[in-house]
């Protein structure tokens, strides 16, 4: 797992591998950037490891997964293509993973701008950039309710004939669903 976050999305994943720890192995890279980066170091250790395994030195992971946000990144578009070519999974907020917390209470189907993301996840959260036990409890208490008003959103996005990932969405919930189906 490459994340691009200093502390919520660990925290956050953090909260799901300890849920999970009897059926899924979640390692997460210590090393953060933005997208590009992300995707190349994550594309760096998709061939390290199978190499390793041709070497007999271990089993590589069954899936390689990035998280980041759209923020205003540089080369977003060239990661994504990156990624799609080497296979590895994309869990991308846009934008910013604070939209996939307010999901988690309301709906939201309106461009936002970052800052307004953050001030009211923080608002319905409690917490701010360190996420609190109660917070992480909210959290995996809607996680149904917000999967389903992001994949709400995608079908939104598609209808309109807008951009896939367009503001506002949140693909967290494929990797949730992955850690929690293990």
């Amino acid at each position: 797992m490459f994340i691009e976050g200093l502390r919520t999305e660990e925290d956050y994943l953090t909260y799901w591998r300890r849920q999970y720890r009897d059926r899924v192995l979640i390692d997460i890279d210590p090393f953060r950037g933005g997208p590009l980066q992300l995707v190349e170091r994550a594309v760096e250790a998709q061939r390290s490891e199978a190499r390793d395994a041709k070497r007999g030195r271990g089993r590589p992971h069954d899936q390689i997964w990035c998280m980041f946000d759209r923020d205003e990144h540089p080369n977003f578009d060239r990661a994504i293509d990156l990624a799609n070519r080497h296979g590895i999974n994309l869990a991308i907020s846009n934008p910013c993973i604070e939209l996939w917390f307010i999901l988690h209470f309301e709906d939201h189907t309106a461009f936002i701008e970052r800052q307004k993301v953050q001030d009211r996840a923080e608002e319905l959260l409690g917490c701010s950039k360190a996420l609190s036990e109660s917070a992480l409890s909210a959290l995996a208490e809607g996680y149904d309710e917000a999967r389903r008003r992001a994949v709400k959103l995608d079908e939104k996005h598609e209808g309109d004939g807008s951009p896939p990932r367009t503001n506002p969405s949140s693909g967290v919930w494929r990797l949730i669903d992955v850690i929690r189906n293990a």
